[in-house]
């Protein structure tokens, strides 16, 4: 059992389904990076959910990256912040700290980009989708 305010670090398994020929490339590009394939994925999926870092402030939590100091811009003065605040973080922990809430925002956008009917989420192609005018 995890106490209030820390972080789990416990490894957990996550498994995804894709066509085989996506997953040849992915090995492929696992292979010439000299990672294994497990970490060539959570390596893309973090650089991933880096680019949300990207988007508007849409709430309080929200603080925008300015990358244009090329050295990471506002983002500094946030890592700065955060390991003020808890001195000894790991990748994971640190990337959740400066990521915190962005999967809730995701939710509520998805929501009101569909009460809009401009987004909607089709079960046969699963996946979101622009409501075409």
């Amino acid at each position: 059992m995890v106490a209030d305010g820390e972080v789990d670090t416990s490894r957990v398994t996550v498994k995804t389904y894709l066509p085989a020929y996506q997953k040849e490339q992915w090995q492929e590009h696992a292979d010439q990076l000299g990672m294994s394939q497990s970490e060539y994925v959570k390596a893309m999926v973090q650089a991933g959910r880096r680019g949300f870092l990207d988007a508007p402030p849409d709430t309080a939590e929200a603080q925008p990256d300015d990358d244009t100091e090329g050295s990471g811009g506002d983002l500094r003065e946030r890592v700065m912040a955060v390991l003020e605040t808890d001195q000894h973080l790991d990748w994971d922990e640190l990337l959740e700290a400066l990521t915190d809430r962005i999967e809730d925002r995701l939710e509520d956008t998805l929501a009101d980009l569909q009460d809009e009917n401009r987004v909607r989420y089709s079960g046969r192609h699963g996946g979101y989708t622009l409501v075409e005018e």
